[in-house]
C-alpha cells in the first residue's frame, strides 16, 4: 500500500472504507509529516493534533459499524478564513489574533458531518486580500516546488498543504482567483463553484458579492467528492442558491452523449478567448496551456475561437467593487465587540483609530481606503456605479460566448509563480496577475485550475476551465477526462 501522504482523497477514502487503514493511523501519519515539513513551508497557522486524533477515533468507530459516509475518516484542513469552534480563527490578521468562534462555518460543519477529520487551520493572505500569501500577518507560505517563490494567494497555505502532501484535500475561498491561481502555481487542482453553490455563512467576509468557497485537492475526482459534501442550500446565507443537493462525483463520471472510451469529450466545444492569449502571456505558460488544449482535442473536444472583449476592464472593475465591499465588511472590526483593541487610547474615537491602525496590515488598509473613497459622496456615481454597470457587461460577454461553446479555456495566470518579494513595492503588479481569473469571478461563474505541465524554473502551470452557471459537473468531467489521459496532476515537488 502507498504511504498515506501519497494518497489523494478518493484513494484514502477507499482504503479507510476497506479497513486497510484506520483513520487514526492516517491522521497520525499526516500529523507527523506536518511536524517534519511545515516549519519550512508555513502552510499551517494552527495544528489541532489532539482534536484530530479524537475525531479520527470517532470516524473509525463509524467505519467499523458500516454506517459511515463517503469521506469518513479522511483528514482535511481549512483555510483560516472559516470560523471553527474549538480552533482559533484569525483570517491571517493580527486583528483577530486568538479569536475563538462559538460555532463552525457551514462549509466546515458539512464536511464534519461527512466524517472528515480536521487537522487545523491554513495560512492565508490577511482577510483573503492578496495573490501571493505574503500579506499574512504571521509569516508567508512558501511554494514547495521552490521555496524562494510564492505559492499564490489568498489560499496559499491551502495550496501548499496539498502540493507538499501534508494533507490530501483542503478548503479554500475564491474572490478574484484565490483558489485557481494558487492551484496553478503549486500544481494541484482547485474549483470555484458558481456563486451561491456553497454557503458563505461563517466565512469571514472580504467582498460579499464575490467570495465563494471551494475545494482544493490533487485531482478532479478528489475535488468532486469534497464539493459534493460542502455545497448545498443554507437558509442562514441570503446569497445561498436554493437547489437540491448535488452529487458532483456522479456528474463527473457520467458519460457524454455520443462519447466513447477513446473520445470521452466528443461533441464538447471549448472556447478560446483571444483576450486570454495576449502578446504579454509568457511563452512557457502559453506552451503548457496549448499542450493541455491539444490533449482535450485528442479526447474529442473541438476548439472554438471566441472573444471576451471587456477582459482588460475586469481589473479596474474588480479593484473598485471588491475594496468597496471590503470597506463596508471590515468596519465591524473596531476594537469594541471582538478582535484587537489598542492598549492605550484617549477616547472612543482614538480607540477606533489605534485599534484599526495596529490590527490591520498595509494591504488591508490600502483596500479599505480605496473602498471608502469610491463609495464617498461625489465619487459613488463616477466609480462604483460605473463599475457595476461594466460588471454586468462582462457577464453578458460570457453568455454571448456560451452560445458558441460549452466551456471556456485558457491560462490561469500570465506567468508561473514569482519570487518572494517581487512586486512588494508595486502592489498593482500583483493585481495585474489576476487578469484571467477576475472576469469569471465578476460574472459569478464556476471555474477551475487543472495542472498541464511545467514552465520556467520547473514551476507548475494550470489550465483554467470556466463553465456556465451550475455547470460544475461538466467542468469536473472535462478535467477528470484530461487527468485520466495524462499524469500532470501526479507530479510532486522533489525533496519532500
Amino acid at each position: 500500500m502507498k504511504p498515506v501522504h501519497d494518497m489523494g482523497v478518493a484513494e484514502l477514502a477507499a482504503a479507510l472504507k476497506s479497513r486497510a487503514l484506520s483513520s487514526r493511523e492516517a491522521t497520525q501519519a499526516l500529523l507527523d509529516r506536518i511536524a517534519t515539513h511545515d516549519q519550512a513551508l508555513g502552510a499551517f497557522l494552527h495544528v489541532d493534533a489532539d482534536g484530530a486524533l479524537a475525531r479520527a477515533a470517532q470516524a473509525d468507530t463509524a467505519l467499523a459499524a458500516g454506517n459511515a459516509g463517503a469521506l469518513a475518516g479522511v483528514p482535511l484542513a481549512h483555510k483560516d478564513i472559516y470560523v471553527t469552534a474549538g480552533m482559533p480563527t484569525t483570517a491571517g490578521s493580527k486583528m483577530l489574533d486568538g479569536y475563538l468562534s462559538p460555532f463552525d462555518a457551514t462549509v466546515v460543519a458539512k464536511l464534519n458531518a461527512a466524517g472528515t477529520v480536521s487537522l487545523g487551520k491554513l495560512n492565508c493572505d490577511e482577510f483573503a486580500m492578496g495573490s501571493a500569501n505574503e500579506n499574512s500577518a504571521y509569516f508567508p507560505a512558501h511554494n514547495p516546488w521552490d521555496a524562494s517563490r510564492v505559492p499564490g494567494g489568498s489560499s496559499g497555505g491551502s495550496a501548499v498543504a496539498v502540493a507538499a502532501r501534508l494533507v490530501p484535500g483542503v478548503t479554500g475561498t475564491d474572490t478574484g482567483g484565490s483558489i485557481r491561481q494558487p492551484a496553478s502555481f503549486t500544481g494541484i487542482t482547485g474549483i470555484k463553484p458558481t456563486y451561491g453553490v456553497c454557503s458563505r455563512y461563517g466565512m469571514i467576509a472580504f467582498a460579499s458579492s464575490l467570495d465563494q468557497a471551494g475545494p482544493m485537492a490533487r485531482s478532479a475526482e478528489d475535488c468532486a467528492l469534497l464539493l459534493s459534501a460542502m455545497s448545498g442550500f443554507d437558509e442562514r446565507d441570503a446569497t445561498s442558491v436554493q437547489q437540491p443537493p448535488q452529487d458532483f462525483h456522479a456528474q463527473m463520471l457520467a458519460a457524454r452523449e455520443g462519447a466513447s472510451a477513446g473520445k470521452p469529450l466528443a461533441g464538447l466545444r471549448v472556447g478560446l478567448p483571444r483576450e486570454f492569449f495576449p502578446g504579454g502571456l509568457s511563452a512557457d505558460v502559453n506552451a503548457a496551456v496549448r499542450a493541455g488544449l491539444a490533449e482535450l482535442e485528442k479526447l474529442g473536444a473541438t476548439l472554438v475561437d471566441v472573444s471576451l472583449p471587456r477582459t482588460e476592464l475586469a481589473i479596474p472593475v474588480y479593484y473598485i467593487i471588491a475594496p468597496a465591499e471590503a470597506s463596508s465588511n471590515l468596519s465591524r472590526f473596531d476594537g469594541v465587540k471582538f478582535g484587537h483593541r489598542a492598549a492605550q487610547y484617549d477616547d472612543l474615537l482614538d480607540m477606533y483609530k489605534k485599534s484599526r491602525a495596529e490590527g490591520f496590515g498595509p494591504e488591508v488598509k490600502r483596500r479599505i481606503m480605496i473602498g471608502t473613497y469610491v463609495l464617498s459622496h461625489g465619487y459613488y456615481d463616477a466609480y462604483y456605479l460605473q463599475a457595476q454597470k461594466l460588471r454586468r457587461m462582462i457577464a453578458d460577454d460570457f453568455q454571448q460566448c456560451f452560445t458558441q461553446c460549452d466551456l471556456i479555456a485558457g491560462p490561469v495566470a500570465p506567468t508561473v509563480a514569482w519570487k518572494h518579494g517581487e512586486g512588494k513595492d508595486d502592489p498593482t503588479q500583483a493585481y495585474l496577475a489576476d487578469i484571467f481569473t477576475l472576469p469569471g469571478s465578476l460574472a459569478g461563474l464556476p471555474g477551475m485550475s487543472v495542472p498541464v505541465g511545467l514552465g520556467a524554473g520547473g514551476m507548475p502551470v494550470g489550465l483554467q476551465l470556466i463553465g456556465n452557471y451550475f455547470k460544475e459537473g461538466q467542468l469536473l468531467h472535462t478535467a477528470h477526462a484530461l487527468q485520466q489521459a495524462t499524469d500532470w496532476h501526479l507530479a510532486a515537488p522533489s525533496g519532500l
